[in-house]
């Protein structure tokens, strides 16, 4: 039992090393408490932004929200817990409700997967209204399916790769030229 838990330990451990997210820019829907849109865009290293244009099916609203991410990798950077914060605003049918359009503060954690060009996440998603909304509270849950439309790049050790490789021909780790 201790051996497994070094070893997961360990693979933990490197994995904080590892550069989170597989791609760039990921264009897709959401759907779970709220549907709507989601759009993410990498912005350096393991962080990136995501906007969420989503209506609601328990009220009469439409919410715009940008968050900020930290993505970690669990074993790949095509497998990442992420979470984050942002803030959300708020547009209530105001011939259907009583109350202000809402804004606030919102928080998320979630795990993604990419595949291919195919982005899967589950998350859920607190905000805190600090102005207007239904209630003070609201929690979301959801997934969401994009599309990656800019992959990302590759790091420059694995561009440079197959030069490495075709490079020692001569011998035993290449040091017979």
């Amino acid at each position: 039992m201790k051996k497994w838990n070094l070893i997961i330990g360990t693979l933990l451990l490197c994995a904080n090393f590892a550069l989170g997210q597989s791609y760039n820019t990921a264009l897709g829907l959401r759907m779970g408490t709220e549907w709507g849109l989601t759009m993410r865009q990498r912005l350096h290293k393991n962080y990136a932004a995501e906007m969420l244009l989503q209506s609601s099916l328990q009220r009469e609203e439409t919410q715009l929200t940008v968050l900020g991410l930290i993505h970690k990798p669990i074993l790949t950077r095509r497998l990442n817990f992420y979470y984050g914060a942002g803030f959300h605003k708020g547009w209530a049918d105001q011939l259907e409700v009583s109350y202000e359009d809402p804004w606030g503060i919102d928080f998320i954690a979630g795990l993604e997967l990419t595949i291919g060009s195919i982005n899967l996440s589950y998350d859920y998603k607190p905000a805190i209204n600090l102005s207007g909304g239904a209630k003070t509270f609201d929690s979301q849950t959801g997934i969401s399916l994009r599309y990656v439309i800019w992959k990302r790049d590759k790091y420059p050790w694995e561009q440079n790769s197959k030069k490495k490789r075709n490079k020692g021909k001569g011998g035993l780790f290449g040091i017979f030229k």
